[in-house]
């Protein structure tokens, strides 16, 4: 069959088949508008007959004067341009977190695409499209008389190939409505432009390819661009799988999305569907049998309504897909500015891979929500980090991710620095001792360090690293800094100082090393300013935890010491691949080490004794009682509590606090639960307990290479030292540790896994000092 066999025209048709109308009666603003008409259509005409008419001629003479510069040259990226298309973010084991888009469209070839809406759209758009160039002359003609004979514009001329280069200028200008309009706009230098660009694809590519690229790029409502998202939209089914009646009904909404919305003007929807399907048998591509049975059909819609962004992932992914996006938007990885950065995601049209194991996920979810409720005054927050590679494996809330405030919902991630979707981040007390402890002994001090420790002491000189820092307060209440419980008399070693988290130990550890030193390993640990994006100051209290860091950072410190000292970057993307299988370059593992294994060996012995009897987290132990080392950690007026503990293989870190107004956590009921006074150990100690206990469950278990650290003498009634001479008043009563590590034997019963009942200390004024536990 030719291809002018296979239209045949129907009688209903007025471009086809003569009909006399009644003479219209000649007036003078008749006249003007049929000499409008003729002077346009001769204009025109004179366009079409300089290059439309014989395209593979090269269309010479319409460059010329019409205000269409650059009429000779069409971009090389035009034929097909870079649609905006969907990204899908996936957890490590090809879940899907989220689809996020800019729009909502998924490109795809020809061949899956079904014959049914190749066909269907051909015939009620373009149903000479096969058989005409780039512009269809008998079209242009029977629309102006169309037009002037109903005195207004109600027949348009417009090839399938014109309407797809139209529908690539507003693609180029995004979301910008300005530039949405200039695209739209219909003037005769950019109608000249279309009709060039029309030409020359015409040239380049085939009718095939032009469809494809058409049935792509064009919308078809509710956030659908592009026939596979309209297939997923309206029918829950891929475009390859689409029947007859369905395929009619999205051809038919291509000329106006709205008025043929199927899900708002049904009635509507099915008379344009079976106008479609009218025009497939008019053109001798379905029986008329076919027909009847499929205009006998219900529209059948399986509607899906549109689920974009982070905001629809489950299991409180949310937090996590939106720094993903941060990262994307900000790694150097990804485009030399940010500018290319913005592009590639925007663009969308990636298959990201990500670090979340959804098994911890859940289990760190379901911790942070059954002991903190959505409604309580705080909030907990919790990261989970794989030590040895910086891989994100958990990180959850107990705040949903969303927009509605009377649901407690938020999109700051307290789990992140502000930078990457968080807030200003919280005091982490003393969570941050161990950091002293490994600068003091990369410094060279031993592992048996001891210091008189005093109850309560004035801020010492300190040297920084530009100078010096001198106490202005001294003798008085606010140039002091206390310990948290009247009865921690010193003198003591780390081993002890850190298993009952002495206050006085650690800044006199920092006079001797100097705060540069407890600066820069803070740094070489990810610490490189505070979670607002600020640099990190050189003051005494640095060392107890009064500059605001994130839960992600606390994790990615312990997960340090875990990998025996070797510091690993948050890493957040395994693999990115394009829609078309291409893979993406994504940030590899950056690794450093940020102490020696000897010091890190150390260090996890010190805080295996923290769980251990006689320390603060001794109540803490995992279901399976495998190795477990951390710290907790309190701030001023129990404002912020934590604990960051690990396994070998496994670091977690929680925050529990409230994030905006800074609630006291003292006779407060969190999670059901009231609590006179909340403590690392026992606010956010058993949220870490119950998620880490289900986290690492089929994990194998891996413990620390520890080293033997002397215990210091006992201080019992004969208070001697080690070297046999008396040691100071007050030394009786004092905890000891074990020097073996934890041993995985059951651990200590106490109620608060503290060593004393708690007083209310003070801290200074120009140096608030946290509290303790």
């Amino acid at each position: 069959m030719s291809p002018k066999s296979r239209r045949t025209p129907a009688a209903s048709d007025p471009g086809d088949t003569w009909v006399q109308r009644p003479r219209r009666r000649a007036t003078p603003l008749g006249f003007l508008g049929h000499a409008a008409t003729f002077l346009g259509a001769s204009v025109l005409g004179g366009v079409l007959l300089a290059g439309v008419v014989l395209p593979a001629a090269g269309a010479v003479g319409l460059g010329a004067k019409n205000g269409a510069e650059g009429f000779e040259s069409i971009p090389d990226d035009f034929k097909t341009p870079p649609l905006t298309q969907a990204t899908q973010i996936f957890d490590a084991k090809g879940g899907l977190i989220a689809k996020v888009y800019e729009r909502d469209r998924t490109v795809i070839p020809a061949d899956q695409m079904s014959p049914l809406i190749r066909t269907a759209q051909v015939d009620i758009e373009d149903a000479r499209f096969y058989e005409h160039g780039a512009v269809d002359l008998k079209g242009v003609l029977r629309a102006i008389t169309k037009n002037a004979e109903s005195g207004a514009a109600v027949q348009g001329a417009s090839t399938l190939t014109q309407q797809y280069v139209k529908n690539v200028n507003v693609e180029k200008a995004g979301d910008d409505p300005d530039a949405v309009r200039e695209a739209q706009r219909k003037t005769l230098g950019r109608k000249i432009q279309e009709l060039r660009y029309a030409i020359k694809l015409e040239e380049d590519l085939t009718k095939e390819q032009i469809l494809t690229n058409y049935l792509n790029i064009t919308f078809y409502g509710h956030q659908a661009y592009g026939i596979q998202a309209a297939s997923q939209r309206y029918f829950s089914k891929d475009a390859k799988d689409l029947g007859l009646p369905e395929a009619a009904m999205l051809a038919g909404l291509v000329q106006n999305p709205s008025q043929y919305d199927p899900k708002l003007h049904p009635v509507a929807a099915q008379k344009r569907r079976d106008t479609v399907i009218d025009k497939m048998v008019e053109n001798k591509h379905i029986t008329a049998d076919q027909a009847r049975e499929a205009k006998a059909a219900p529209l059948g819609l399986n509607y899906k309504d549109p689920r974009n962004g982070c905001i629809t992932a489950k299991a409180g992914m949310g937090f996590f897909c939106d720094y993903v996006r941060h990262v994307v938007k900000q790694d150097p990885e990804f485009g030399k500015n940010s500018a290319d950065r913005k592009k590639l995601w925007d663009t969308g049209g990636l298959n990201i891979y990500t670090t979340l194991d959804p098994d911890k996920q859940t289990a760190a979810q379901n911790s942070v929500s059954t002991k903190v409720y959505v409604t309580d005054p705080v909030s907990a927050a919790m990261t989970m980090v794989e030590p040895g590679s910086g891989k994100i494996l958990a990180m959850a809330q107990t705040r949903p991710y969303g927009l509605a405030k009377e649901k407690n919902e938020t999109v700051v991630n307290y789990n992140v620095d502000a930078g990457m979707g968080g807030g200003i981040g919280f005091q982490p007390g003393s969570n941050f001792k161990p950091i002293v402890a490994a600068a003091a002994l990369e410094a060279g001090l031993p592992p048996t360090q001891r210091y008189d420790s005093p109850n309560r002491m004035d801020w010492p000189t300190m040297k920084t690293c530009d100078g010096t820092w001198k106490n202005l307060s001294k003798g008085k209440k606010e140039g002091t800094i206390p310990n948290e419980s009247t009865s921690e008399v010193g003198p003591y070693d780390l081993k002890q100082a850190m298993a009952m988290s002495v206050n006085t130990y650690f800044v006199q550890m920092e006079q001797e090393i100097g705060l540069c030193a407890v600066k820069q390993m803070a740094n070489k640990l990810g610490v490189t300013g505070k979670a607002s994006g600020d640099p990190l100051q050189e003051l005494p209290a640095l060392g107890l935890g009064t500059q605001e860091v994130s839960p992600l950072t606390m994790a990615n410190v312990y997960a340090t010491f875990a990998a025996r000292g070797t510091y690993c970057a948050p890493l957040a993307i395994n693999r990115i691949t394009t829609v078309d299988g291409a893979d993406v370059p994504v940030p590899p593992a950056r690794c450093t080490p940020a102490m020696s294994e000897g010091t890190a060996d150390v260090i996890n012995s010190v805080l295996l004794g923290v769980t251990e009897k006689g320390g603060t987290a001794r109540d803490l132990g995992l279901d399976d009682n495998r190795q477990i080392a951390g710290k907790t950690g309190t701030t001023d007026e129990k404002k912020s509590a934590w604990f960051t503990g690990y396994t070998g293989n496994l670091a977690g870190s929680v925050w529990l606090g409230s994030p905006g107004t800074k609630v006291p956590m003292r006779n407060i009921r969190i999670g059901g639960r009231y609590q006179a006074e909340v403590f690392g150990a026992t606010g956010p100690g058993p949220i870490w307990q119950q998620a880490m206990s289900d986290a690492v469950r089929g994990m194998p278990e891996k413990e620390f290479t520890t080293v033997y650290i002397p215990d210091p003498p006992r201080r019992d009634g004969n208070c001697t030292t080690s070297s046999g001479s008396p040691a100071p008043s007050g030394c009786t009563g004092v905890p000891t540790t074990g020097g073996q590590g934890n041993t995985g034997k059951p651990r200590g019963t106490g109620p608060t896994g503290r060593s004393a009942p708690p007083t209310t200390q003070p801290g200074t004024a120009d140096s608030p000092s946290p509290e303790d536990r």
